[in-house]
């Protein structure tokens, strides 16, 4: 069963400025992370039961990128609340 997947606009955001950033550091490399995060994603929508971390927001780890994807799940939708860098200051709060 493929999920129905919604972006928060905050995570849009913290997709962007990770594609900005890689931009910045090298031409094309943030497309390639566009590109592997994209990957990851599709993965969620196929089977979203990864790891609950706190409440009831799963995690899930990106393997080349110091990026975790947060989300939930209710029914048949998945919610990617943020896409959160996983070496800055955690008193960013971006879920309430």
């Amino acid at each position: 069963m493929k999920f129905n997947l919604f972006l928060d606009p905050r995570a849009i955001d913290d997709i962007q400025s990770a594609i900005d950033y890689y931009n910045d550091q090298s031409n094309g490399l943030g497309e390639k992370f566009e590109k592997y995060l994209n990957t990851y994603i599709l993965s969620i929508s196929k089977n979203p039961f990864f790891q609950i971390r706190y409440d009831e927001v799963h995690c899930l780890p990106l393997k080349k990128y110091p990026f975790m994807i947060h989300y939930t799940i209710e029914k048949e939708s998945v919610y990617i609340h943020a896409v959160v860098h996983t070496k800055l200051n955690p008193s960013k709060n971006w879920i309430k």
